[in-house]
């Protein structure tokens, strides 16, 4: 370090913190120490009596922890997320729209065990609002050296971004409402209203709602006239369990339906199956959608609107935190709940 005049440190990094008292009303630190000093500054050190301060002389290959996080910020975030201005080393990472965010996991880590650096995210695969803060980076010492910039910009060549998130895409969706006592009128629907409130938090429409029997060339026939009237996501309630006469697993089958999976590792929602009719997504729904708060289907719909294709693989993982604990305040999707 070296004692410079107040008026000739622009753009140079405070070496030490520099405390403000103003008797009777504020004791504390003005300046923190490694803060780049700006014009407007100037006068306000002069007005606490600093005619002379410390700053900081970087050897080569030596960057400030400012410059250091948004070079890594830049480094590791894709399309939908932005960058905060930097404070005291780190910056923190927003998203620019709502959507599905995607954190690698193995780059996350790559970079953390580099040392020197810090990443600390929420969890991926869920929906996160316009704004919402996804997490920061930031680096350790107040000077970093360039090389370990070039580290971590090696981990992450090659690779899609490490964090982005993917817009929600409008969907037209076909509800399939099943279940005789519903169809001949003895009860009233309470399922479909359910699944449409849910669809309202995602762009696109509701093209058809039917209601069916419990019959499997009934439910086989609506699915694909479904399909046929241009339904890009196509939704079936009830029907679901193992007795012989839910059949809305055979119905979606004898479309010819490429079925992912028959059951998930999710608790409320074990007994839902998701297949795919020459490429649309077909849920099958069992009863706890209508009446839990969140369930399996929650997890997945996000993954759908971002048009992502989900294999079986994703659905095995889903069993690590697949376990809602009902919470009498629901915060999900802020919480543990189907994030792997």
């Amino acid at each position: 370090m070296k004692v410079i005049k107040t008026e000739d440190a622009v753009g140079m990094v405070l070496g030490h913190d520099i405390t403000k008292i103003v008797p009777g009303e504020f004791k504390g630190v003005a300046f923190k120490k490694g803060h780049i000093i700006k014009k407007e500054d100037i006068q306000e050190m002069l007005n606490i009596g600093k005619e002379h301060i410390y700053i900081m002389e970087f050897s080569l290959g030596e960057i400030h922890e400012d410059e250091a996080a948004i070079s890594l910020g830049n480094l590791a975030v894709g399309k939908g997320i932005k960058l905060t201005p930097p404070s005291e080393g780190k910056v923190n990472l927003i998203a620019e729209e709502e959507g599905l965010l995607k954190i690698n996991k193995e780059l996350l880590f790559d970079l953390n065990d580099l040392g020197e650096i810090c990443f600390a995210t929420i969890h991926g695969n869920r929906s996160i609002k316009k704004e919402g803060l996804i997490g920061g980076c930031r680096v350790i010492p107040l000077v970093i050296n360039k090389e370990k910039i070039e580290e971590a910009k090696k981990i992450l060549e090659g690779h899609s971004p490490m964090i982005e998130v993917k817009p929600f895409h409008p969907l037209k969706t076909g509800i399939i409402v099943t279940g005789s006592e519903v169809y001949k009128g003895r009860i009233e629907d309470k399922f479909g209203p359910v699944i449409e409130q849910k669809l309202k938090q995602y762009p696109g429409e509701v093209i058809l709602k039917t209601i069916v029997p419990d019959e499997t060339a009934e439910i086989q026939k609506a699915v694909e006239d479904a399909k046929s009237q241009g339904a890009e996501l196509i939704i079936v309630t009830g029907g679901m369990s193992v007795d012989p006469d839910d059949k809305t697993p055979g119905g979606i089958k004898a479309t010819g339906a490429d079925i992912v999976t028959y059951g998930t590792p999710v608790l409320p929602g074990a007994m839902l199956m998701l297949a795919y009719l020459d490429g649309t997504p077909v849920f099958g729904l069992p009863g706890c959608v209508m009446f839990s708060h969140t369930t399996a289907f929650d997890i997945l719909l996000p993954r759908i609107f971002a048009n992502e294709r989900i294999k079986r693989r994703d659905i095995v993982e889903l069993g690590y935190g697949g376990q809602c604990l009902k919470c009498h305040v629901c915060t999900f999707p802020d919480c543990h709940f189907g994030k792997c």
